[in-house]
């Protein structure tokens, strides 16, 4: 028996030094970690709220620019117009650079320059697919492009 009790008070006291050294790191490193856990928490809201700023300063930029440049283009729009009932020689010729002024959002009528035909300009817009004959299967048809 007297060999026995070194052999269970080794490891017994083993495990109440490391219970009392894990408590008392423990506790160092909760005061510490708390700390510098608050710092990096108040660093990374100081980087966000620089952040957001600079976000809402760049689209309050953005948008006075692009009010900016509406109004040089309603400055530009208007000078030409001015110009072109100003410098115009005749009527037609006025007329025509008004209408080259006016918005381009609906298809213009088909204008034939009087000796050449590479000015028309067409009043429908090119299709992006082939015409096919009446009758003919359409593309999505599960026998197109099959041979009979």
């Amino acid at each position: 028996m007297e060999q026995s009790l070194p052999i269970w008070l080794i490891p017994t006291l083993t495990l109440v030094g490391g219970i009392i050294i894990g408590v008392i790191l423990a506790r160092v490193l909760q005061r510490t970690a708390p700390g510098q856990t608050q710092r990096q928490l108040d660093e990374l809201q100081e980087r966000f709220d620089s952040y957001q700023s600079e976000v809402v300063t760049h689209f309050n930029t953005t948008a006075n620019l692009v009010k900016k440049l509406t109004q040089n283009y309603q400055d530009v729009q208007e000078h030409l117009s001015v110009g072109a009932e100003r410098l115009a020689l005749d009527e037609v010729t006025r007329e025509r650079l008004m209408a080259s002024l006016v918005d381009d959002t609906k298809p213009r009528e088909r204008i034939r320059a009087p000796q050449d035909s590479q000015f028309d300009i067409a009043t429908e817009p090119p299709r992006d697919y082939a015409q096919k004959k009446e009758g003919d299967p359409s593309m999505l048809a599960e026998g197109y492009g099959l041979k009979r």
